[in-house]
């Protein structure tokens, strides 16, 4: 099943190519120490220009999670923290890592929710929340809801964010994400579930309940995750 076009600002192609390279090395994919193929055969593999994909390997050299040895060719060297977009995104096929992609469902300004935390200082009393269907590759894999503090932004529209919510909070909000806690569980398909995807509301699905919280030692995002446990796996990694 293709995936519908992203309502909200796609990552740049080289990006979302250095995202899933580092989701695959994550992975195991890619175990540290392997030498990737030629440039060539690795573009041609991703289905991407020779020029993006070096973009993409540049970005992922800059981070320290490959290395290039003249003559030799380019190597996997993984590490714990790999400053990826997609790190805290625990979310992965059974059968490989996906590269995430999202649509946003609905964009709401709303009274602040009973069963989430408080945000920042606590003074506010208005929060977003963003509905939103979550891809692997072109795989639907989970519906999101996301909530945070309208004190960051008065007005937003749709195409304003960009799939990547984290990015978008660093871009855009000025805060960024530094830790978050996970809780998983199961839990019923919720009702926002649109047409046309595996899962129907109150099908039993994987559930994952976070907070997150930003660089300044305070909570900035309560978040809720409903993902199809027959396609898709919760997983987190330590080294």
């Amino acid at each position: 099943m293709a995936a519908e076009p992203a309502r909200g600002g796609a990552l740049p192609l080289y990006i979302q190519i250095s995202e899933l390279l580092t989701r695959e090395i994550a992975a195991g994919i890619w175990p540290d120490g392997t030498r990737l193929p030629t440039e060539i055969e690795l573009a041609g593999s991703l289905g991407v220009a020779v020029g993006t994909l070096r973009k993409a390997l540049a970005e992922l050299e800059a981070r320290g999670l490959l290395e290039r040895i003249q003559g030799s060719g380019t190597y996997v060297r993984a590490k714990a923290r790999t400053g990826a977009i997609y790190e805290f995104f625990h979310l992965e096929l059974k059968d490989g890592a996906g590269l995430p992609k999202a649509r946003i469902l609905s964009l709401d300004r709303m009274p602040h929710p009973e069963f989430a935390p408080r945000f920042g200082d606590g003074a506010s009393d208005a929060a977003w929340r963003v509905r939103r269907l979550r891809f692997l590759g072109e795989t639907p894999a989970a519906l999101e809801e996301i909530w945070f503090d309208a004190r960051h932004a008065t007005s937003l529209d749709i195409d304003s964010i960009n799939e990547s919510m984290h990015l978008f909070y660093r871009q855009n909000l000025g805060f960024w994400i530094a830790r978050v806690e996970d809780r998983v569980s199961a839990a019923p398909c919720p009702d926002f579930a649109p047409p046309g995807i595996p899962f129907r509301p109150g099908a039993p699905l994987g559930h994952v309940e976070r907070i997150s919280w930003g660089n300044a030692g305070t909570v900035e995002e309560y978040s809720r995750n409903w993902f199809d446990p027959d396609t898709v796996a919760y997983v987190a990694r330590w080294a």
